[in-house]
């Protein structure tokens, strides 16, 4: 039988912050430093008195994140497209169960990671090679673009960008020997690498660069000066 290709077109927005509440997400390669700048400024705020929630994305507790974490180790094998599916399906009960309610209560929300890698590793996941024009595909399966479902998007997302080198010099002194995670060899992180770059010619504007190399407390200066020019905190 003969394909057939139908084309369709819309125009959608990103669905936005409606709560009270500051939502950052950190995101970036392995190695990047998200999760130390994530404490980092847990405690920033915290200590100006603020409710922070601190989060990360994919979870490693309850039945899907611990299904992701498992996978993520190598102690259960699936299909890859299939982990995206568990990757979106633990975001959704994240964003309605912890999220949204933060939000809506005007706490600040600070994750390690949001949609925005579903993405990147999305189009690696898909096929062998790096495929860009599988990109808007991934939005809309991922409920990036959907017209059903939207993830809100983040009030701040900064991109940690560090070199490959770098990335696996930390990720080397991260497990010391160990097993390391499934995305974490040189051939899928700089491919993940190139995955960001192209995000950013894509969505500069709700992407914040900066600098991971520098010294862990200008890196969090830096976010910090961006977030609170902004007057919302």
């Amino acid at each position: 039988m003969k394909n057939i290709k139908y084309n369709i077109n819309f125009d959608i927005d990103l669905r936005r912050n409606t709560g009270s509440g500051l939502y950052i997400a950190l995101e970036g390669i392995d190695g990047a430093g998200k999760t130390v700048q994530a404490e980092k400024l847990t405690n920033y705020f915290r200590g100006k008195g603020k409710e922070v929630v601190q989060t990360r994305e994919p979870r490693k507790e309850g039945m899907i994140g611990d299904l992701v974490h498992q996978v993520l180790t190598n102690k259960i094998k699936i299909p890859d497209k299939a982990l995206q599916y568990l990757f979106s399906t633990d975001r959704v009960i994240h964003h309605e169960e912890v999220i949204l309610p933060a939000l809506a209560e005007g706490k600040i929300v600070i994750s390690d990671r949001c949609f925005w890698s579903a993405v990147v590793y999305g189009i690696l996941d898909r096929s062998k090679e790096y495929d860009y024009e599988s990109a808007n595909q991934i939005l809309v399966a991922q409920s990036i673009l959907s017209m059903y479902h939207q993830f809100t998007v983040p009030d701040y997302t900064f991109y940690l960008h560090i070199s490959l080198d770098e990335a696996l010099k930390r990720i080397e002194q991260k497990h010391q020997g160990a097993a390391k995670e499934i995305y974490e060899v040189k051939e899928k992180v700089d491919e993940v690498r190139k995955g960001y770059d192209w995000l950013l010619g894509k969505f500069g504007r709700e992407l914040t660069q900066v600098d991971g190399e520098k010294h862990i407390d200008e890196v969090t200066s830096e976010i910090l000066k961006i977030v609170e020019k902004s007057g919302r905190i």
